[in-house]
């Protein structure tokens, strides 16, 4: 890969890269992604085109190795790619015979357009060469394009074209899922209308939602749409023309093809089939769309974008890829939708298109440079807290537990169990066990407010959020008169590979460090928002939930008593009992596999259990220091009546690293972030591993499945508000920059209170301007002080070299 830092670029086919290619040359635009696949490809174990819907599930049961599954999945819409040629009767592009050579694609982040070029060599010798253009467009959501100029080079003819939208498409992009059922959709209908336009409508097969795409082509030859004629064609579930045209060497064809791709989920239509004929109908051709396409990305960009000078070039490349894939997936489109935030993008099928923690990972970004949309993807979670409700009490419990693996509905989608691939095996798969993920929800409605200061959204639905969560987690606490303390017991922490220990496996752990911490903290903050709201005539909000003086009364004093495990010396444990797990011979099964990311895995054949050790597949101690300063968690552990040294903190760090395996590409963003106030240099080193996560396919195979979207947005996140020393607390956006050796200047704009904020840390100064406005004057927290700061004034201040 190579290119500008605005360029992403692949030379020639390699079969065994096609999978990671296809997935980072996704374009998207928040409503529907299609996969980089090469137009002429179809699904063959190579190749895998794919275009997916923002929201959109469905059901299917299978039978697996004996066992009977059901699963909900992202279902892969109809293929509006399909687009071949062929010199007079020789072979289709894209089927033996017609070789394609001197391959070139570059993928443009600043205005979101995919080029290829390439030629194509029949078994005559016929050599033909194409460019392609493709966009998915950002401007107009529900419209894609694509164009072919072809150019004989050295034979005349008959150039035959043709263009198709295929719906016999399946669910077949995860290696190890390739056995359950992929027909996710049926064909209802198929038709031509207009001269060169044609449609196709389906609908998945259990949630029965449509999905309808039209297709219009056209034919321009030397800058004049050419009259051609367009021959029908049908090929089973495939729809579109054929067309032939007499060329000569040097003419160049250009064929156009404009798509409109709508779903029973889309607002304020009839229906799927007429909204996309009737938008069809009045686009305008490629150079149109891109042209309003542009105007779209360069507005995101000027908000989105991060400003490395001296940065690695690689870096800077890279880390706009990042953003880039973030905006496909996340645009202000998306904030219409019902649609929450899946750890693998539009990009693939991947974790099946469910919805876990990586919000965690991903609203940092979003909230200080497009709050409102972080608002809509919260809402995603509100309107499944009934469905939370109803999975706590099926448990016995208050409140609202938030599933591990959420889909349509906001039911528990976690498979109970998974086919180990290296024993042969069915393994248990108890990470429903992850309540922590409540926690997430609690956290990310906080941080939201915290920067946009939306108290109607707090009153609205953010607080509803934190008492529901609140009182699930004060049903798991129960009280022990002999320390004094209350446990929660029979959970998983972040760390995945501890189900319960070596004696009760599957039946969680206790006393998960992160897992009480955060309740104490998230118990804590909902008192702050009813402290905070019940000045502003919200009576009927607390009357509505049923919040009373006496249950804040027990949010408060279970705060302050629940237990958090240490080891001697003050490290904290993981969970109780963590210290008496056996060490792992580390060295020899680094020395035996080349990859350990998956010990669960390896041990589980092996007849073992990662149950009896100490090892992480990801950060969980760590992630309180993700998440928190060492003053916040300080004060937390305080507020619990703990004593805590932060001068620990640099022994805790160590002591976790030498046992976390990294199977998550989420385990270098937390460890650069962790590393970054202690280690400066290993911090960069580390954040440089995380940016290549999916450009290097780091974790051997996964990419092709779709990109890790809360590692990208990590690694935006840790430039921007780790190394910059970015926290908004209280009613106070501090900034205590610490920049690696490596990176001289950050420059970024942001969003805080109804400010947009210039900041720029650069030649050892730290600067942070106002842009005019009408909103009221914020508080900034330069280091150590805060200042107050209007619209239009700047402030600035020394940067504080830590290495002295």
């Amino acid at each position: 890969m190579t290119g500008s830092p605005w360029v992403i670029e692949f030379d020639g086919f390699v079969p065994a890269e096609e999978g990671r290619r296809e997935a980072l040359c996704t374009l998207g635009n928040g409503v529907f992604a299609t996969r980089g696949a090469a137009a002429e490809s179809r699904a063959d174990g190579i190749h895998y085109p794919g275009t997916y819907a923002a929201g959109l599930y469905n059901r299917l049961i299978s039978e697996v190795h004996g066992r009977v599954l059901e699963h909900e999945s992202v279902p892969n819409l109809p293929n509006w790619l399909v687009m071949t040629l062929r010199a007079d009767d020789e072979a289709w592009l894209g089927e033996p015979g017609a070789e394609v050579a001197d391959q070139h694609l570059s993928l443009d982040l600043r205005e979101g357009i995919l080029n290829r070029r390439f030629s194509v060599t029949d078994p005559s010798g016929r050599i033909t060469a194409v460019r392609e253009r493709r966009l998915v467009s950002m401007d107009s959501p529900h419209l894609a394009a694509l164009e072919w100029s072809i150019t004989p080079q050295n034979w005349e003819g008959s150039l035959s074209i043709r263009s198709l939208l295929d719906g016999g498409v399946e669910n077949r992009n995860v290696a190890d899922e390739r056995e359950l059922s992929g027909r996710h959709l049926q064909v209802i209908a198929a038709g031509e209308g207009d001269p060169g336009t044609c449609w196709l409508e389906v609908e998945t097969v259990q949630s029965h939602h449509r999905c309808a795409e039209a297709a219009r082509v056209r034919i321009v030859i030397d800058d004049q749409m050419a009259a051609v004629p367009l021959a029908p064609y049908r090929n089973g579930d495939a729809v579109g023309y054929e067309a032939t045209i007499p060329v000569r060497p040097g003419e160049t064809v250009v064929v156009e093809k404009v798509v409109a791709l709508f779903t029973g989920l889309d607002r304020a239509i009839s229906e799927p089939r007429s909204a996309a004929v009737e938008a069809l109908a009045v686009a305008g051709g490629f150079d149109d769309l891109a042209a309003a396409h542009r105007v779209a990305w360069r507005q995101l960009w000027e908000q989105h974008a991060l400003a490395l000078d001296d940065a690695d070039p690689d870096a800077a490349r890279i880390l706009n890829l990042h953003i880039f894939h973030v905006l496909q997936t996340l645009s202000p489109h998306t904030a219409d939708r019902d649609a929450g935030v899946g750890p693998r993008g539009l990009h693939g099928e991947g974790y099946r298109g469910h919805i876990f923690w990586d919000e965690l990972f991903i609203f940092p970004f979003l909230n200080m440079r497009t709050p409102q949309l972080t608002r809509a993807l919260l809402l995603y979670r509100y309107r499944r807290l009934p469905a939370a409700r109803r999975a706590a009490a099926d448990v016995g419990q208050r409140g609202a537990m938030f599933p591990w693996q959420s889909g349509s509905d906001g039911r528990e989608e976690t498979p109970t169990q998974f086919f180990n691939p290296v024993s042969q095996r069915w393994m248990a798969d108890n990470s429903r066990r992850q309540r922590h993920v409540g926690l997430a929800v609690a956290y990310n409605v906080w941080q939201y407010y915290t920067v946009s200061a939306d108290t109607d959204f707090l009153v609205t639905y953010g607080a509803e959020m934190l008492v529901e969560i609140s009182r699930f987690f004060l049903s798991l606490a129960h009280y022990d008169e002999a320390d004094d303390r209350f446990h929660i017991r029979g959970v998983m922490g972040p760390d995945e590979f501890h189900d319960g220990y070596p004696d009760r496996p599957g039946e969680g752990i206790d006393d998960n460090a992160y897992t009480n911490v955060m309740v104490s903290w998230l118990l804590q903050i909902t008192i702050d928002a009813h402290r905070l709201l019940s000045g502003l005539h919200t009576e009927n909000l607390w009357e509505r939930l049923g919040v009373t003086p006496e249950e804040i009364a027990d949010w408060d004093r279970v705060s302050r008593r629940l237990a958090v495990p240490f080891f001697d010396g003050g490290i904290i444990a993981q969970f109780a009992g963590y210290e008496y797990l056996a060490d792992l011979d580390w060295e020899a099964y680094r020395r035996r596999f080349p990859n350990i990311g998956r010990l669960d895995l390896i041990l589980e054949a092996e007849g073992d259990n990662t149950n009896c050790y100490q090892l992480s597949k990801q950060p969980d101690v760590l992630m309180l220091l993700y998440l928190f300063s060492a003053d916040e968690l300080t004060m937390l552990l305080d507020h619990l009546g703990y004593e805590f040294d932060p001068e620990v903190i640099p022994e805790t760090i160590e002591f976790y690293l030498a046992r976390t395996t990294n199977g998550s590409t989420l385990s270098r963003v937390a460890h650069a972030w962790v590393l970054a106030r202690y280690d400066r240099e290993r911090s960069w080193q580390t954040f440089l591993e995380a940016l290549v996560s999916d450009v290097a396919d780091i974790q051997g195979g996964t990419t092709p499945e779709g990109i890790h979207l809360g590692a990208m947005a990590g690694t935006i996140d840790l430039v921007q508000r780790c190394y910059m020393g970015i926290e908004p607390r209280g009613d106070v956006l501090w900034f205590d920059p610490t920049l690696p050796e490596d990176l001289d200047t950050i420059g970024l704009t942001l969003r805080y209170r109804g400010h947009w904020l210039d900041v720029l840390a650069a030649d050892g100064t730290l600067q942070v301007s106002l842009r005019p406005s009408e909103a009221a004057p914020v508080h900034i927290g330069l280091i150590d002080h805060v200042v107050e700061v209007g619209p239009g004034e700047s402030v600035s201040i020394a940067i504080v070299d830590p290495s002295g």
